[in-house]
C-alpha cells in the first residue's frame, strides 16, 4: 500500500516507491565524490611521499592538503559550466556526465606513476586529475539535491534530501572500511609503497553501480513540465547572473550559510581525523575504529534534523549547529588531548617549550630552511605547542628550551632526548584513553555537523527559481566549498604551524563560521514550504 501513495508536482505525481528509487540514484554518485574526498585526506600523507620531492615533512603535507584544495578551487567553474547544461538540457543526463568524470579521474590516481618516475610531470597530472575532479564535483551535489527536491512533495523535503546529506558520511565510512581493509590485509611497508592505491582503483565499481542507477531513473517532473510549457530557460547563465534579486539570494546564501557549514562540517569530520591520528599519535586502525563508530552514530542525525526542518523550518537548524560548533571547538579539542593522550595533555600543562633564534622565518616554504624552521617542523609533527622569541641579534644560533634541558642548534637525536626526558610521550597509549569521555565529544561533533548538513540541500533547492535552480544552488554551494571548506584542512594545518599551537588551526573555522553565522541570521530568509514548480 506505502508504494501507492503518491508524492510530487500535480502534473507528474511520483510513488513513494520511485521516489526511494530516486534519492538511491542520486546519492549514489555523492558516495563516490565523498569517497575520493576522505581517501586523498586521509591517505595524503603518502602523496607527499610519492608526488612531491622530498624535504621538509610538514611542506610537503602541506603541499599535498594545496592541491587537495585545487580540486576544490575549480569547482565553482564546474557549477557554472554543468549548471547550466542542467538548467538547459536537464538534470538527469547532467549528473549521470559528471559521475562518469568523477569515477575516471579518481580511479587514475591510483594509476598515476609516482614521482621517482615521472619527476614534476606526475605532480602536473595529480594536479590536472584533481582539477577534472574539481570540475565534476562542481556540478554533482546541485543536481543530485535538486533532482531529489523536485520529486517529493512540500512536507517531506528535508527529509527526504537528508538521505542525500548521508552520503558524505557513507562516503567516509567507506573510505575508512577499504583504507582498513587494505592495511590489515598488506604489510605497512607494502601499503606505504603501492597499497594505498588500491581504494583508488575500488572506486571504479562504485562508478559502475551508480552509472547503472542513474541510466535507469526518469526525468525531473518540474524540468519536465517547464519543457512542455516553454518555460525553460534559453539561457542559464544570463538569467542566472543578470537577476540582481537571484544573485543577490546566491550571496546570501554563500555567506550567510555555506561558508559556515563548509568549514563546520569538514572541522568536526576531517580536520578531527587528522587531529587524532597526525597531532595526538593515536595509532591509525584504532583513530579509524573511533571515528567509525562516531559516524554511525551520525547518521540517523542527519534524517532527523532533516525530517525537524520540515516541521519547524530550516533555516535556525542550519544557524544553530554551526554557531554551537563555533562556540565550542577549542574546549572540545582540548578535552579530547586529555581523553586520548592525557600524558601530552600533561606534557603541555607543565613543560615549556621555547625556540629562541633571530633567523626564524615566518613563511610556511621558506628557501633555505633555517636551523629553527627545522626544529619548528619536527615539533609540529610531534603535536607539540611551541613558543617563538626572536633573539636579540639576527645571528644568534637557534636555542630551543624544553623545561630544564636545552638544546643549541637543531639536533634530531639531541632535541628528541631532551623531549625524552622531559616526559614527552611519543605515541599515545591505547589502554589509558578514555572512551567514555572520547566517544561524548565526538558525538558533540557529530551532531553539530549534522544539525548544520542535514537541511541544507532543501534549503538552497527551495530558495531558487525551477528555470535557474541547477545553477544557482551549484555556485554558492561549490563556492562556498572550494574557498572555505576545501581549503580549510590546509589553512588550518598553517595556522597551527604558524602560531605554534596545536589547537589555533580551529581558528579558521571559529572566525569563518562565527561571521558567516552572524551573516546569515540577519539576511538569510526560511524557505520551507516554497512552491518548486515556479
Amino acid at each position: 500500500m506505502t508504494a501507492e501513495i503518491m508524492t510530487g508536482t500535480p502534473e507528474r505525481r511520483v510513488s513513494r516507491r520511485e521516489t526511494v528509487k530516486v534519492i538511491t540514484g542520486a546519492s549514489v554518485g555523492t558516495v563516490l565524490e565523498w569517497y575520493d574526498f576522505f581517501l586523498y585526506g586521509s591517505l595524503a600523507v603518502f602523496f607527499s611521499a610519492h608526488f612531491f620531492p622530498s624535504g621538509s615533512a610538514t611542506a610537503g603535507y602541506l603541499a599535498t592538503l594545496a592541491t587537495f584544495g585545487v580540486g576544490f578551487v575549480i569547482r565553482p567553474l564546474g557549477a557554472v559550466l554543468f549548471g547550466r547544461f542542467g538548467d538547459k538540457a536537464g538534470r538527469k543526463a547532467t549528473f549521470l556526465a559528471t559521475i562518469i568524470a568523477m569515477g575516471i579521474s579518481t580511479a587514475g590516481i591510483g594509476l598515476l606513476p609516482g614521482f621517482e618516475t615521472l619527476g614534476w610531470a606526475s605532480t602536473i597530472l595529480l594536479i590536472a586529475l584533481r582539477l577534472l575532479q574539481g570540475l565534476a564535483m562542481g556540478g554533482e551535489y546541485g543536481g543530485a539535491a535538486t533532482y531529489i527536491a523536485e520529486h517529493t512533495e512540500p512536507g517531506r523535503r528535508g527529509y527526504s534530501t537528508s538521505w542525500l546529506q548521508t552520503t558524505a558520511t557513507v562516503g567516509f565510512l567507506l573510505s575508512l572500511a577499504v583504507v582498513l581493509a587494505c592495511r590489515a590485509t598488506i604489510g605497512a611497508d607494502d601499503f606505504a609503497a603501492w597499497g594505498w592505491r588500491i581504494p583508488f582503483l575500488s572506486s571504479v565499481l562504485i562508478l559502475i553501480i551508480s552509472v547503472y542507477i542513474r541510466a535507469t531513473l526518469s526525468e525531473s517532473p518540474v524540468f519536465t513540465r517547464m519543457k512542455r510549457e516553454n518555460r525553460a530557460s534559453a539561457s542559464p547563465l544570463r538569467d542566472t547572473f543578470a537577476d540582481r534579486a537571484n544573485v543577490k539570494k546566491m550571496l546570501v546564501v554563500l555567506f550567510g550559510a555555506q561558508a559556515a557549514v563548509a568549514v563546520v562540517w569538514y572541522t568536526c569530520n576531517f580536520y578531527t581525523l587528522y587531529f587524532l591520528t597526525s597531532t595526538l599519535k593515536l595509532p591509525t586502525m584504532l583513530t579509524y575504529g573511533y571515528m567509525g563508530a562516531a559516524l554511525l552514530f551520525s547518521l540517523p542525525l542527519y534524517i532527523f534534523f532533516g525530517w525537524l526542518s520540515d516541521r519547524i523550518g530550516r533555516k535556525w537548524i542550519v544557524l544553530a549547529g554551526c554557531a554551537l560548533a563555533v562556540a565550542t571547538l577549542q574546549p572540545i579539542f582540548q578535552q579530547l588531548t586529555v581523553a586520548v593522550n592525557p600524558r601530552l595533555a600533561e606534557f603541555q600543562r607543565t613543560v615549556k617549550v621555547e625556540l629562541v633564534s633571530g633567523a626564524c622565518s615566518h613563511a610556511l616554504f621558506a628557501a633555505p630552511v633555517s636551523d629553527c624552521d627545522k626544529a619548528r617542523d619536527f615539533l609540529t609533527q610531534a603535536g607539540i605547542s611551541y613558543s617563538l622569541t626572536p633573539a636579540k641579534s639576527a645571528q644568534a644560533p637557534l636555542d630551543i628550551r624544553i623545561g630544564e634541558n636545552r638544546v643549541s642548534g637543531f639536533d634530531r637525536a639531541a632535541l628528541q632526548d631532551a623531549l625524552d626526558r622531559a616526559g614527552y610521550p611519543r605515541a599515545a597509549d591505547p589502554a589509558a584513553v578514555d572512551r567514555p569521555m572520547l566517544f561524548g565529544l565526538l558525538a558533540l561533533l557529530m551532531i553539530w555537523g549534522a544539525m548544520a548538513y542535514a537541511p541544507m540541500s532543501a534549503y538552497y533547492v527551495e530558495l531558487f527559481p525551477a528555470k535557474v535552480r541547477y545553477t544557482s544552488v551549484s555556485v554558492p554551494y561549490n563556492v562556498g566549498a572550494a574557498y572555505f571548506g576545501g581549503l580549510a584542512p590546509f589553512m588550518s594545518t598553517a595556522f597551527a604551524v604558524q602560531s605554534g599551537n596545536i589547537y589555533n588551526g580551529l581558528w579558521y573555522t571559529i572566525i569563518v563560521g562565527g561571521a558567516s553565522v552572524l551573516f546569515g541570521a540577519i539576511f538569510l530568509k526560511e524557505s520551507r514550504g516554497n512552491d518548486l514548480s515556479q
